[in-house]
Formats: structure tokens, sequence, C-alpha cells
């Protein structure tokens, strides 16, 4: 392909990704690997630069853009070997009419932006929500140890505030790798690493993930028991829970189960554990503004609406999560946003009702402290934003 040709196929893809982001269809990268499969004449040079376009505009502008060309137009401005490719030839976009406005640029939308910024984050730290993210493994000690691992794996290097962390280039295809086959890492960043790890998961617990996902967390958590206790995992997401048990049987995990809740249903479902877990871990469903370097288009998907909706589920299910942690155990609340609303102010509200509840400290070797919780960004800690913090339950 041309380069103007791969420019006007950007285009046409940041058109889909506007479109789903306005009707919340498929994720970006969803959308482009749909598109790739489709078109074979793109080849990986090809696919590699359109994506890099792609995302390139997605995070330079703040607001939703109205086309995909003005967002384009936005990203040209600033760089001049793409303007030029706006020359109408064959397969290329038009020449930029004297007429047409780029897509205005900026971090978020203004109301978001204001959010961010009464939670304690100013412009850098704003900014850095949409650097481009690093790789990070975490590999897994019942199999095997870090350093055989950082052997295995070019450009591999420890990740100091973590036991079993690594952190490799970008682009490192290493989910072809045998390690990775072997089940001997996870691909997970080092801030979900830490709230992994802080949560203090012993030997011996038992364990409910209560918002497990895919299972990711779930296998960090087995990982730091030694394979002696139990893990429940519970999600009310089939087809992601669903991922968790091949993934086990990869990583050699064998205390966790599952179990597959209904919406609204699940202090009802999990009646048979009140008061009888040594530690519940909730990473509660949020905005996710803190893994924008991963997911630059969310920040369009994100309304006011829709933050309420996440702060109302955060705070049912910590309430659902607490009715199952015994006296003396641990209730352990994350989220990946930076909100204050989703994160500090949660806990507070949550405290403020319950005066059997304790905040413990949470200190690590990263991190800054938030409200009775420990939070993490980007820009000061080189991870996904993430708060994490953990109550206690009086005997």
């Amino acid at each position: 392909m041309t380069p103007a040709a791969r420019l006007q196929l950007a285009i046409e893809l940041l058109d889909e990704v506007l479109t789903a982001a306005r009707t919340r269809g498929p994720a970006a990268d969803v959308l482009l690997a749909r598109a790739f499969a489709a078109r074979r004449f793109a080849g990986s040079k090809d696919r590699r630069a359109i994506r890099g376009l792609v995302y390139d505009a997605i995070r330079l502008c703040g607001e939703l853009p109205e086309s995909g060309r003005a967002a384009m137009i936005a990203l040209a401005a600033a760089r001049p070997d793409l303007a030029a490719l706006f020359d109408g030839s064959q397969y290329g976009p038009p020449p930029i009419g004297e007429a047409e406005r780029p897509a205005p640029i900026g971090v978020a939308p203004a109301w978001l932006v204001q959010a961010l910024e009464a939670s304690g984050l100013d412009s850098t730290e704003c900014k850095a929500l949409l650097d481009r993210a690093p790789l990070d493994i975490r590999v897994n000690l019942l199999k095997t140890t870090v350093e055989a691992v950082a052997a295995e794996i070019q450009g591999a290097t420890p990740l100091a505030f973590v036991p079993a962390g690594l952190r490799l280039d970008t682009d490192a295809p290493v989910e072809g790798t045998p390690a990775y086959a072997d089940g001997r890492f996870e691909v997970q960043d080092g801030g979900s690493q830490l709230v992994s790890h802080l949560a203090g998961a012993k030997r011996g617990m038992a364990v409910i993930d209560l918002c497990a996902g895919g299972g990711g967390k779930t296998l960090a958590l087995a990982a730091s028991m030694h394979g002696q206790g139990s893990v429940l995992a519970c999600d009310i997401d089939r087809p992601r829970l669903s991922r968790l048990a091949p993934r086990a049987a990869r990583a050699g995990v064998t205390i966790a189960t599952t179990k597959l809740l209904n919406p609204g249903q699940e202090q009802a479902m999990l009646e048979d554990w009140r008061a009888r877990a040594d530690l519940v871990v909730i990473d509660a469903p949020c905005s996710g503004t803190g893994t924008w370097r991963r997911n630059p288009e969310a920040r369009w998907r994100l309304t006011p609406q829709l933050l309420d909706h996440y702060v109302a589920t955060q705070a049912r299910l910590m309430e659902v999560g607490a009715g199952l942690v015994r006296p003396g155990g641990a209730l352990v609340y994350i989220t990946c946003s930076l909100l204050d609303a989703e994160g500090a102010g949660q806990v507070d509200r949550f405290l403020a009702a319950h005066g059997e509840w304790n905040a413990l400290p949470v200190a690590a070797a990263i991190g800054t402290p938030r409200g009775k919780g420990l939070r993490l960004t980007p820009h000061r800690d080189s991870t996904d934003g993430f708060f994490v913090a953990k109550m206690v339950r009086q005997c």
C-alpha cells in the first residue's frame, strides 16, 4: 500500500471507531482486527502503520471527533509528512479544503477533565493517561522463577515493586513463546500485579474474587497462596469467566473454582459463603480512566450517567462483599479508575456506614496515598492507574 492509501484506510477505520463509541459498539482493537482480517491486501507493515495512525489520532483528540477525517486532519496539523499525503492520489484522501476544520485536541471531554482535576490530577498526570503503555508480565512462581523467564525472553527487566514482574519491549510478541504456552507467565500490567499482591492472600486462606472477569487477579491470588487454600472466582459475565478454567489449567492452578452470578442476585447466590471468607477482593467494574493508555477511545464512551451507574454498582458490590467476610477477615477494594468518586470516596462512604470496619494502611514501594487507600498513576508510577484500599472487619 502507498502511504496515502494507508492514511485513507486509517480515516475509514477511525470512522468505524467513532461510530462504535457513539453506539457502544466493539472496542477499537476488535474493529481493527476485523478490518485487517477482511483486507488481506494489507501486509504486516501496512497494518502496523495504519494501527499507529488510528491510535495516534484517537490519543490526540479529547472530545469525540465529528469524523475520522477531522481527527486525521488534526493529527496532520502536527505532522507535515501526513499533511502532504492529502493529495487526492488514487486510493488516497482528497486534499484538505480551506473550510475544513480539524477535530479539537485535548486529553478528554471537558467534564471528564474537570472530574480528573477535582480528583487531584494535574495537567501532567492527565496527559500521561494517554501515553503508550509498556508490556508487563507476571511470572508464574508455581512453575518457574523470575530469573529463568528473564533469561528466556530478550529485553525483559525485573519490576522492583512486585515479586514476579518483568517489563518487556512494548511490541514484544510474547504470547507465541514456549514460556507462555507452558503457563510460566501471564501478561499483566505491573500495577495490576501490585494491587493483587497488596491484597495479602496467604497459604490456606478461603478467598473470594467477587468480580473475577477473565481471572487475571484470581491466578495472581492463587500464586500468592502457593496452591494452598481456595479461591472462588465469581462474575456475571459468562464469556469472560469461562476463560479462567483453561488459563488456570495452563498455569497449574488447582485451587480456583468459578461461580457465575446473576446481576443483582449476587448476595442470595453467595449466601452459603456469608461471613466465611478470610479475604474478599472486589476488582470493581469502573470507568477505566486508569487504562486509557491501552484503550484511549474509552474516554469517548464514558458519560456522567454511566459514571453514576458505575458508582452505584461499586457501592452495592461492597455491601455484598462485606457480608461474605468473617470477623477478622479483610475486604480489598480495587478499581482501575483515578476518579475519587470510584476510589477514595467509595471507601469513605463505606466506612462511614459500617462502624465495624477499619481501614488498614496500604504501603508499597510505589504509589501515593489517597484517602484511606493507595493510588497508582501512569505518570508517577509507570503503571496503569489504580486505586486500592484494604479494610478489616472487627472481631
